[in-house]
């Protein structure tokens, strides 16, 4: 038996059958673990370094800088922040000579073959330290190029967000770079910039620039950050910030002048407007200032000045303007949106908002929020827990993230809040489900305009199941109490994906294209959950039952490629390329299928074509699991070697169906599996569930092979895996039900 946990540390030891305080230990210790941490509003540079579509930072400096020399160099310098030590593969495609530092200890220099092979991709493992991390890229430039893509692989699920270097840059977003130096001038040398000190010190002036120029600084606010319109155009600007008023202050005095007409709203309410250029002078109570602040400021048919100056005294004391939310190096305490279109009127609640995007008045399309510096955006990004390579994501909040396993965890959350009747679970769960969609549709426009998002990474780079089914299916599940017309907005995206866009086998069973990946063209049993939960809630919410339809037919092509009926279990994948399956029944690929099948039998209506063949398929599959239960209520990564450890999601996902089974009666012989559930649930609360609601016993996420070593010995156990955070509160409620069914307690 495998051992995760003593006897005493276990939540059952401390709890007995409570098994409502257990649920509530877990579902407490994941909200209190992962607080509602927002996105990271920063600073960020659109002339600077963008990414690709893949996620690689873009550094061709033969586009920058055109007369660069023969074996002149190019140094990006960047930060990255890690909340605990954490493994990936970074990724790097030279053109040139390229040599890549981290922490001033080389990882990496480019040979000839790596230069001059055109698609040529070098797999970096790196190490990032608990705290701050440097990163420095030397490029030299030949004849035949200048430059690399670099990043971290996968890099919408690994994500590597880079901050500025230099304390006159601190908490901006992206790299810096140097224009064309003398090569070795940094790392050969063995000298390195101070990326702690101000940017003067190192000597050099590095890109993109943070400071006006002389001529520029002289133009009004609006004018120089979006120029004077072409031919004439009469248009609009919003300046948006908030007044410091201090407690004992009675009344404030703002002054000011603007080259156009201007009105000034305070917590929404105008309080001073002018027709034309002048001054702007008003007196308000103290009271009356105690919010954010928005002016719009217009242009003018043929305005050759654009701007406006804004100052509050409370009698001789100035008072100072603040950001109105927090923009991390943000250079001025404004931010700006513009230019827009003088004939539409808005009403200032409308138009303040970080998500916000606006129509041009100039036809270029849309655009967010400004800085009064050169091309400086506000953008938003997601800085909590970032994946490993083991798909651990360390101790830093895992709120605002959208991925699969996040999914099963917000569906636990929302099942556990109701059998508790616990409101506020509900809430929290909501609220990580909100900042995702919420932001979607910036997200898309964020996507377009960068390269690459910076928020929402999987949901809007949506390539396979894994990145849209199981968190849009508990999306869905939240739908069903908030009624949150943005939730139906994803989910048509990801229906349309499933049904339109995602590729099938001829008999139309999705499967994984995954072109020049190792998993190019295979069936994942994981790609069940990833699909037929959203289906079917689609299907109830929309009315549409070819949804419905739809998951049911591809349950029972899963069944002819993976099922094995000699074990009664499930192969974890199929590859088209070997044109077998791996026949290795992994746990949790199993505990995925039986699990779908469960959600799928409740909504399939009784009278489904489909629906017999797939109640067989349940009982078929219920046996088989069965068979391989250990003594201590557990079953092992691969469900059939006793040599496997014993791992928990699986058990939970195992627990959760055989209680559904018994529950909505779709067992011939309940009484077995009644007791599989309970005696699985027992074995997961006094062996891997801790008193402090911790989860051990979960193995990390999978990739495949047609070898059971794999997984034994490659997948190892994370505690708090959010693979098995969720499915232990699922099977708990399930446990609960079937224990008020069966009259025990």
């Amino acid at each position: 038996m495998t051992s995760y946990i003593e006897p005493r540390e276990s939540i059952r030891y401390w709890m007995g059958e409570d098994d409502a305080g257990m649920l509530n230990t877990v579902a407490g210790r994941f909200t209190g673990a992962n607080p509602e941490i927002p996105f990271a509003l920063r600073s960020f540079a659109q002339s600077g370094i963008l990414q690709t579509e893949e996620g690689y930072y873009n550094f061709n400096f033969n586009e920058r800088f055109r007369d660069a020399k023969q074996g002149e160099a190019a140094y990006a310098l960047g930060l990255v922040w890690s909340d605990d030590e954490r493994s990936i593969d970074a990724g790097i495609m030279p053109f040139s000579p390229v040599r890549f530092y981290l922490n001033e200890q080389l990882m990496y220099r480019s040979g000839a073959e790596d230069e001059m092979k055109p698609d040529a991709k070098i797999v970096i493992p790196i190490l990032l330290n608990k705290g701050w991390n440097t990163l420095m890229i030397e490029a030299r430039r030949t004849e035949g190029g200048f430059g690399c893509y670099f990043g971290a692989q996968e890099g919408k699920v690994r994500i590597l967000q880079v901050l500025s270097p230099f304390a006159d840059r601190q908490e901006a977003a992206g790299w810096v770079y140097t224009g064309p130096l003398a090569a070795g001038t940094f790392g050969d040398s063995g000298v390195f910039p101070d990326a702690g000190a101000r940017e003067e010190e190192s000597g050099l002036s590095w890109l993109p620039v943070t400071g006006w120029s002389h001529e520029a600084a002289a133009k009004r606010n609006l004018e120089r950050i979006f120029g004077i319109p072409a031919d004439g155009l009469a248009v609009t600007g919003y300046a948006w910030s908030r007044l410091e008023v201090p407690s004992g202050v009675e009344t404030v005095e703002l002054t000011g002048h603007t080259a156009g007409r201007t009105t000034i709203w305070i917590d929404g309410h105008a309080v001073l407007e002018t027709q034309d250029a002048g001054e702007l002078q008003c007196e308000l109570p103290a009271a009356a200032c105690r919010g954010d602040l928005l002016v719009r400021c217009d242009s003018g048919s043929g305005a050759s000045k654009w701007g406006f100056e804004l100052q509050a005294h409370s009698g001789s004391t100035q008072l100072e303007f603040v950001l109105p939310v927090p923009v991390h190096g943000a250079p001025s305490p404004w931010l700006y949106a513009g230019p827009l279109s003088a004939e539409v009127q808005e009403e200032p609640k409308d138009v303040m908002s970080v998500r916000r995007l606006f129509e041009r008045a100039d036809g270029d399309g849309l655009s967010g929020w400004s800085l009064d510096a050169p091309d400086r955006r506000v953008r938003p990004f997601y800085e909590n827990a970032m994946l490993s390579n083991k798909w651990t994501s360390g101790t830093a909040t895992n709120f605002g993230r959208w991925d699969y396993p996040l999914g099963v965890t917000m569906y636990g959350l929302l099942q556990t809040s109701r059998a508790l009747g616990r409101k506020d679970i509900a809430d929290y769960a909501r609220a990580h489900i909100d900042i995702c969609t919420a932001w979607y549709a910036y997200s898309v426009w964020d996507r377009d305009t960068y390269g690459f998002p910076s928020i929402n990474h999987q949901l809007v780079l949506i390539k396979m199941l894994d990145n849209c089914g199981s968190f849009g299916s508990a999306m869905l599940e939240a739908y069903t109490e908030s009624g949150n017309h943005d939730y139906l907005k994803v989910a048509e995206v990801i229906a349309d994906f499933m049904i339109n866009r995602l590729e099938r086998r001829e008999d139309g069973a999705f499967y994984r294209l995954c072109v020049g990946e190792y998993s190019a063209d295979t069936m994942w049993a994981d790609d069940l959950y990833m699909s037929t939960p959203f289906l079917s809630r689609y299907a109830l919410i929309t009315g549409d039952h070819s949804y419905l339809d739809e998951a049911a037919h591809q349950f029972l092509r899963y069944r002819e490629y993976l099922f094995m009926p000699e074990e009664g279990t499930m192969s974890h994948v199929y590859d088209f390329k070997y044109g077998k399956a791996t026949r290795v029944p992994w746990g949790r690929g199993n505990g995925w299928s039986l699990f779908s099948l469960s959600e799928l039998l409740e909504r399939l209506p009784e009278d489904h074509k489909d629906r017999p063949a797939l109640l067989s398929f349940f009982q078929e599959l219920c046996a088989g699991i069965a068979s391989y239960q250990g003594a201590s209520g557990l079953w092992r990564q691969v469900i059939i070697d006793p040599d496997a450890y014993e791992e928990a999601s699986c058990t939970a996902m195992f627990a959760y169906a055989f209680a559904r089974g018994v529950r909505f009666g779709w067992l011939e012989d309940p009484a077995p599996f009644a007791d599989a559930a309970l005696r699985a649930w027992q074995g997961l609360t006094g062996e891997a569930i801790d008193r402090r609601g911790s989860v051990h016993g979960v193995c990390s996420g999978s990739r495949y092979s047609f070898t059971g070593d794999y997984y034994k010995f490659d997948l190892l156990t994370v505690v708090n895996d959010n693979h098995g955070t969720g499915i232990m509160m699922l099977a708990g409620v399930e446990i609960m039900k079937l224990k008020g069914m069966l009259g025990s307690h």
